[in-house]
Protein backbone atom coordinates (compact mmCIF):
# COMPACT_ATOMS: atom_id res chain seq x y z
CA UNK A 1 0.00 0.00 0.00
CA UNK A 2 2.70 2.44 1.40
CA UNK A 3 4.53 1.74 -2.03
CA UNK A 4 1.68 2.26 -4.35
CA UNK A 5 0.44 5.72 -2.53
CA UNK A 6 4.32 6.83 -2.63
CA UNK A 7 4.13 7.29 -6.93
CA UNK A 8 0.44 8.50 -6.57
CA UNK A 9 1.84 11.29 -4.26
CA UNK A 10 4.21 11.81 -6.89
CA UNK A 11 1.56 12.12 -9.56
CA UNK A 12 -0.89 13.92 -7.66
CA UNK A 13 2.27 16.55 -6.76
CA UNK A 14 3.43 16.71 -10.36
CA UNK A 15 -0.33 17.39 -11.44
CA UNK A 16 -0.51 20.32 -8.74
CA UNK A 17 3.23 21.19 -9.97
CA UNK A 18 1.80 21.24 -13.99
CA UNK A 19 -1.37 22.71 -12.48
CA UNK A 20 0.81 25.43 -10.85
CA UNK A 21 2.65 26.26 -13.75
CA UNK A 22 -0.24 26.58 -15.82
CA UNK A 23 -1.70 29.32 -13.89
CA UNK A 24 1.71 30.71 -13.79
CA UNK A 25 2.38 30.81 -16.98
CA UNK A 26 -1.26 31.99 -17.61
CA UNK A 27 -1.05 34.59 -14.98
CA UNK A 28 2.56 35.91 -16.72
CA UNK A 29 0.75 36.14 -20.04
CA UNK A 30 -1.78 38.34 -18.66
CA UNK A 31 0.38 40.23 -16.55
CA UNK A 32 2.81 40.66 -20.09
CA UNK A 33 -0.92 41.39 -21.72
CA UNK A 34 -1.86 44.07 -18.81
CA UNK A 35 2.15 45.54 -18.93
CA UNK A 36 1.53 46.20 -23.07
CA UNK A 37 -1.24 48.08 -22.76
CA UNK A 38 0.32 50.33 -20.04
CA UNK A 39 3.73 50.01 -21.80
CA UNK A 40 2.68 51.90 -24.39
CA UNK A 41 2.38 55.35 -24.42
CA UNK A 42 -0.79 57.35 -24.09
CA UNK A 43 -2.78 58.19 -27.11
CA UNK A 44 -2.14 61.75 -28.27
CA UNK A 45 -4.63 63.95 -27.00
CA UNK A 46 -6.24 65.60 -30.32
CA UNK A 47 -5.43 69.29 -30.88
CA UNK A 48 -9.09 69.88 -29.59
CA UNK A 49 -8.31 68.16 -26.16
CA UNK A 50 -5.29 70.32 -25.74
CA UNK A 51 -6.63 73.53 -26.65
CA UNK A 52 -9.34 72.38 -23.94
CA UNK A 53 -6.84 71.93 -21.23
CA UNK A 54 -4.40 75.37 -22.10
CA UNK A 55 -7.81 77.52 -22.00
CA UNK A 56 -8.38 75.65 -18.39
CA UNK A 57 -4.90 75.73 -16.92
CA UNK A 58 -4.99 79.32 -18.45
CA UNK A 59 -8.51 80.30 -16.41
CA UNK A 60 -6.60 78.62 -13.43
CA UNK A 61 -3.64 80.93 -13.88
CA UNK A 62 -5.29 83.70 -14.13
CA UNK A 63 -7.32 83.05 -10.84
CA UNK A 64 -3.73 82.56 -9.06
CA UNK A 65 -2.73 85.94 -11.04
CA UNK A 66 -5.04 87.82 -9.81
CA UNK A 67 -4.74 86.43 -5.87
CA UNK A 68 -0.97 87.09 -6.41
CA UNK A 69 -2.24 90.88 -7.56
CA UNK A 70 -4.92 91.31 -4.87
CA UNK A 71 -1.14 90.15 -2.10
CA UNK A 72 1.17 92.34 -3.68
CA UNK A 73 -1.27 95.43 -3.79
CA UNK A 74 -1.74 94.41 0.42
CA UNK A 75 2.26 93.63 0.37
CA UNK A 76 3.09 97.73 -1.06
CA UNK A 77 0.53 98.94 0.83
CA UNK A 78 1.98 97.33 4.17
CA UNK A 79 5.43 98.42 2.74
CA UNK A 80 4.60 101.88 2.61
CA UNK A 81 2.91 101.87 6.50
CA UNK A 82 6.40 100.25 8.17
CA UNK A 83 8.27 102.88 5.82
CA UNK A 84 6.34 106.03 6.84
CA UNK A 85 6.06 104.64 10.67
CA UNK A 86 9.99 104.26 10.45
CA UNK A 87 10.12 107.91 9.10
CA UNK A 88 7.78 109.26 11.87
CA UNK A 89 9.72 107.35 14.32
CA UNK A 90 12.99 109.33 13.10
CA UNK A 91 11.54 112.50 13.67
CA UNK A 92 9.95 111.69 16.88
CA UNK A 93 13.81 110.85 17.99
CA UNK A 94 14.93 113.95 16.30
CA UNK A 95 12.62 116.10 18.32
CA UNK A 96 13.81 113.76 21.39
CA UNK A 97 17.25 114.62 20.94
CA UNK A 98 16.63 118.39 20.46
CA UNK A 99 14.40 118.02 23.96
CA UNK A 100 17.13 116.15 25.43
CA UNK A 101 19.81 118.77 24.25
CA UNK A 102 17.73 121.76 26.08
CA UNK A 103 17.61 119.75 29.20
CA UNK A 104 21.31 119.45 29.29
CA UNK A 105 21.85 123.15 28.54
CA UNK A 106 19.89 123.64 31.89
CA UNK A 107 22.20 120.90 33.75
CA UNK A 108 25.36 122.74 32.68
CA UNK A 109 23.63 126.04 33.98
CA UNK A 110 23.07 124.69 36.94
CA UNK A 111 26.17 122.65 37.13
CA UNK A 112 28.17 125.68 37.20
CA UNK A 113 25.85 127.35 39.43
CA UNK A 114 26.92 124.72 41.77
CA UNK A 115 24.41 121.85 41.70
CA UNK A 116 22.66 119.18 39.46
CA UNK A 117 18.80 118.58 39.86
CA UNK A 118 18.23 114.74 40.54
CA UNK A 119 15.76 115.43 37.70
CA UNK A 120 17.85 116.24 35.31
CA UNK A 121 20.24 113.51 36.04
CA UNK A 122 17.73 111.09 35.46
CA UNK A 123 16.70 112.58 32.24
CA UNK A 124 19.83 112.70 30.81
CA UNK A 125 20.75 108.39 31.73
CA UNK A 126 21.67 106.55 29.03
CA UNK A 127 18.82 104.31 30.40
CA UNK A 128 15.31 105.89 29.55
CA UNK A 129 13.20 103.40 31.40
CA UNK A 130 14.86 104.27 34.58
CA UNK A 131 14.21 107.90 33.81
CA UNK A 132 10.62 107.45 32.84
CA UNK A 133 10.21 105.41 36.36
CA UNK A 134 11.86 108.18 38.34
CA UNK A 135 9.55 110.45 37.16
CA UNK A 136 8.55 111.41 41.23
CA UNK A 137 11.90 113.54 40.75
CA UNK A 138 10.54 115.65 38.37
CA UNK A 139 8.02 117.38 40.59
CA UNK A 140 10.52 118.68 41.99
CA UNK A 141 12.24 120.50 38.97
CA UNK A 142 11.42 123.76 38.30
CA UNK A 143 8.71 124.88 35.37
CA UNK A 144 10.98 125.10 32.61
CA UNK A 145 12.36 121.88 33.44
CA UNK A 146 9.35 120.04 34.05
CA UNK A 147 8.25 121.03 31.02
CA UNK A 148 11.45 119.69 29.31
CA UNK A 149 10.90 116.46 30.78
CA UNK A 150 7.57 115.98 30.05
CA UNK A 151 8.60 116.33 26.43
CA UNK A 152 11.38 113.83 26.82
CA UNK A 153 8.58 111.80 28.32
CA UNK A 154 6.16 112.03 25.49
CA UNK A 155 8.79 111.31 22.77
CA UNK A 156 9.67 108.51 24.30
CA UNK A 157 6.38 106.82 24.91
CA UNK A 158 5.44 107.86 21.26
CA UNK A 159 8.38 106.47 19.89
CA UNK A 160 7.83 102.98 21.55
CA UNK A 161 4.25 103.37 20.44
CA UNK A 162 5.56 103.63 16.87
CA UNK A 163 8.21 100.78 16.97
CA UNK A 164 5.60 98.72 18.30
CA UNK A 165 3.54 99.20 15.21
CA UNK A 166 6.82 98.74 13.21
CA UNK A 167 6.88 95.60 14.24
CA UNK A 168 3.24 94.62 13.86
CA UNK A 169 4.09 95.34 10.20
CA UNK A 170 6.84 93.80 9.55
CA UNK A 171 5.09 90.76 10.93
CA UNK A 172 2.34 91.37 8.15
CA UNK A 173 4.90 91.61 5.44
CA UNK A 174 6.47 88.51 6.43
CA UNK A 175 3.32 87.09 5.96
CA UNK A 176 2.37 89.21 2.68
CA UNK A 177 5.33 87.68 0.99
CA UNK A 178 4.79 84.17 2.07
CA UNK A 179 1.56 84.80 0.05
CA UNK A 180 2.97 86.41 -2.86
CA UNK A 181 5.80 83.34 -3.51
CA UNK A 182 2.76 80.58 -2.97
CA UNK A 183 0.83 82.63 -5.55
CA UNK A 184 3.93 82.87 -8.18
CA UNK A 185 4.41 79.43 -7.78
CA UNK A 186 1.17 78.06 -8.94
CA UNK A 187 0.84 81.11 -11.56
CA UNK A 188 4.45 79.30 -12.70
CA UNK A 189 3.25 76.11 -12.33
CA UNK A 190 0.20 76.45 -14.46
CA UNK A 191 1.69 78.47 -17.55
CA UNK A 192 4.53 76.10 -17.55
CA UNK A 193 1.90 73.06 -17.31
CA UNK A 194 0.22 74.99 -20.38
CA UNK A 195 3.26 75.53 -22.29
CA UNK A 196 4.18 72.18 -22.38
CA UNK A 197 0.86 71.10 -23.89
CA UNK A 198 1.18 73.33 -26.43
CA UNK A 199 4.93 72.22 -27.47
CA UNK A 200 3.03 69.18 -28.46
CA UNK A 201 1.04 71.06 -31.39
CA UNK A 202 1.86 71.52 -34.75
CA UNK A 203 2.80 75.29 -35.56
CA UNK A 204 -0.57 75.77 -37.12
CA UNK A 205 -2.52 74.59 -33.96
CA UNK A 206 -0.17 76.16 -31.76
CA UNK A 207 -1.29 79.49 -33.55
CA UNK A 208 -4.84 78.56 -33.83
CA UNK A 209 -5.11 78.36 -29.80
CA UNK A 210 -3.86 82.06 -30.17
CA UNK A 211 -6.26 83.02 -32.53
CA UNK A 212 -9.42 81.67 -31.77
CA UNK A 213 -12.26 84.18 -31.77
CA UNK A 214 -10.12 87.25 -32.60
CA UNK A 215 -10.37 89.11 -35.40
CA UNK A 216 -8.68 91.37 -37.53
CA UNK A 217 -7.47 94.94 -35.67
CA UNK A 218 -9.93 97.54 -35.84
CA UNK A 219 -9.40 100.92 -37.67
CA UNK A 220 -9.91 104.27 -36.47
CA UNK A 221 -12.43 105.01 -37.61
CA UNK A 222 -14.29 102.09 -34.89
CA UNK A 223 -11.90 103.00 -31.91
CA UNK A 224 -13.27 106.81 -32.75
CA UNK A 225 -17.03 105.49 -32.86
CA UNK A 226 -16.44 103.25 -29.36
CA UNK A 227 -15.11 107.09 -28.08
CA UNK A 228 -18.22 108.64 -28.91
CA UNK A 229 -20.45 106.24 -27.45
CA UNK A 230 -18.96 106.11 -24.04
CA UNK A 231 -21.08 108.10 -21.64
CA UNK A 232 -18.27 110.50 -20.65
CA UNK A 233 -15.15 112.04 -21.46
CA UNK A 234 -13.39 109.49 -18.88
CA UNK A 235 -14.84 106.49 -20.24
CA UNK A 236 -13.88 107.42 -23.64
CA UNK A 237 -10.41 108.46 -22.84
CA UNK A 238 -10.06 105.04 -21.37
CA UNK A 239 -11.82 103.19 -24.47
CA UNK A 240 -9.34 105.12 -26.14
CA UNK A 241 -5.98 103.99 -24.34
CA UNK A 242 -7.25 100.10 -24.56
CA UNK A 243 -7.44 100.53 -28.25
CA UNK A 244 -3.55 101.82 -28.91
CA UNK A 245 -2.44 98.75 -26.62
CA UNK A 246 -4.16 96.39 -28.92
CA UNK A 247 -1.17 93.87 -29.80
CA UNK A 248 0.45 94.51 -26.50
CA UNK A 249 2.26 91.22 -24.86
CA UNK A 250 0.01 89.53 -22.10
CA UNK A 251 2.65 89.27 -19.00
CA UNK A 252 0.98 88.68 -15.64
CA UNK A 253 1.19 91.14 -13.18
CA UNK A 254 2.03 93.76 -15.74
CA UNK A 255 0.05 96.92 -15.54
CA UNK A 256 2.01 98.99 -18.53
CA UNK A 257 3.01 100.56 -20.74
CA UNK A 258 4.23 97.87 -22.80
CA UNK A 259 2.75 94.60 -21.48
CA UNK A 260 -1.01 94.28 -19.35
CA UNK A 261 -2.33 91.24 -17.49
CA UNK A 262 -6.15 91.24 -17.77
CA UNK A 263 -7.06 93.94 -14.69
CA UNK A 264 -3.29 95.89 -15.43
CA UNK A 265 -4.97 96.92 -18.79
CA UNK A 266 -8.15 98.03 -17.09
CA UNK A 267 -6.42 99.68 -14.40
CA UNK A 268 -3.85 101.38 -16.85
CA UNK A 269 -6.85 102.48 -19.54
CA UNK A 270 -8.63 104.12 -16.80
CA UNK A 271 -5.13 105.94 -14.87
CA UNK A 272 -4.94 107.19 -18.35
CA UNK A 273 -8.20 108.91 -18.25
CA UNK A 274 -7.63 110.59 -14.40
CA UNK A 275 -9.37 107.92 -12.56
CA UNK A 276 -8.09 105.48 -10.28
CA UNK A 277 -9.25 101.62 -10.02
CA UNK A 278 -7.83 99.27 -7.73
CA UNK A 279 -5.90 96.31 -8.92
CA UNK A 280 -7.59 93.22 -8.73
CA UNK A 281 -10.98 91.95 -10.77
CA UNK A 282 -12.71 91.26 -7.08
CA UNK A 283 -12.33 94.66 -5.94
CA UNK A 284 -12.50 96.14 -9.86
CA UNK A 285 -16.24 95.05 -10.05
CA UNK A 286 -17.02 97.16 -7.11
CA UNK A 287 -15.67 100.39 -8.18
CA UNK A 288 -18.27 101.36 -9.82
CA UNK A 289 -22.40 101.12 -10.48
CA UNK A 290 -23.68 97.83 -11.72
CA UNK A 291 -24.58 98.00 -14.88
CA UNK A 292 -26.83 94.84 -16.53
CA UNK A 293 -25.31 93.43 -19.71
CA UNK A 294 -28.42 94.47 -22.41
CA UNK A 295 -27.26 97.94 -21.10
CA UNK A 296 -23.82 98.14 -21.74
CA UNK A 297 -21.66 100.91 -22.93
CA UNK A 298 -17.90 101.69 -24.35
CA UNK A 299 -16.31 102.04 -21.18
CA UNK A 300 -18.33 99.79 -18.98
CA UNK A 301 -15.89 96.59 -17.34
CA UNK A 302 -17.08 93.60 -18.45
CA UNK A 303 -16.04 90.30 -16.31
CA UNK A 304 -15.78 86.32 -16.68
CA UNK A 305 -16.17 83.57 -14.91
CA UNK A 306 -17.77 82.73 -11.27
CA UNK A 307 -15.12 83.46 -9.14
CA UNK A 308 -14.74 87.12 -10.81
CA UNK A 309 -11.23 86.16 -12.39
CA UNK A 310 -11.21 87.86 -15.91
CA UNK A 311 -12.55 91.63 -17.18
CA UNK A 312 -12.04 93.10 -20.39
CA UNK A 313 -13.24 97.00 -21.65
CA UNK A 314 -16.32 97.11 -23.53
CA UNK A 315 -16.26 98.80 -26.70
CA UNK A 316 -19.83 98.17 -28.35
CA UNK A 317 -21.69 95.99 -30.59
CA UNK A 318 -21.02 93.04 -27.97
CA UNK A 319 -16.70 93.70 -28.45
CA UNK A 320 -14.67 94.22 -25.58
CA UNK A 321 -10.34 94.67 -25.47
CA UNK A 322 -9.09 92.24 -23.35
CA UNK A 323 -5.62 91.11 -22.25
CA UNK A 324 -6.49 87.27 -22.41
CA UNK A 325 -3.71 85.71 -21.95
CA UNK A 326 -0.12 84.14 -22.30
CA UNK A 327 -0.78 82.94 -26.09
CA UNK A 328 -2.62 86.02 -27.19
CA UNK A 329 -1.97 89.89 -27.14
CA UNK A 330 -4.24 92.64 -25.83
CA UNK A 331 -7.30 92.33 -28.54
CA UNK A 332 -10.38 92.69 -29.61
CA UNK A 333 -13.20 89.81 -28.90
CA UNK A 334 -16.88 88.99 -28.15
CA UNK A 335 -18.07 89.23 -24.85
CA UNK A 336 -19.65 86.42 -24.89
CA UNK A 337 -16.48 83.90 -25.28
CA UNK A 338 -16.89 83.66 -21.56
CA UNK A 339 -18.79 82.85 -19.01
CA UNK A 340 -20.21 86.35 -18.50
CA UNK A 341 -20.29 87.11 -14.29
CA UNK A 342 -21.48 90.85 -14.31
CA UNK A 343 -20.65 94.42 -15.73
CA UNK A 344 -19.66 98.02 -13.85
CA UNK A 345 -19.78 101.64 -14.88
CA UNK A 346 -17.04 103.18 -13.60
CA UNK A 347 -17.72 106.78 -13.94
Amino acid sequence: MGAHRRPRQRATGGGRARTAATITLAGAATATGLGGGTGHADPQPTAAQVRAKVDKLYQEAEVATEKYNGAKEKADAAEQRLEDLRDEAARKEDRLNSAREALGSVAAAQYRSGGLDPALQLALSSDPDRYLDGAAFAERAGSRQQAEVGRVRKELREIEQLRGAARVEVSSLKSRRAELKRHRETVTGKLESARRLLSRLTTEERADVGDRASRSAPGPRESLSASAQAPNSRAAAAVAYAYQKLGSPYVWGATGPNAFDCSGLTQAAYRAAGVSLPRTTYAQIDAGRRVPRSELLPGDLVFFYSGISHVGIYVGNGQMIHAPNPSAPVRVAPVDEMPFAGATRVV
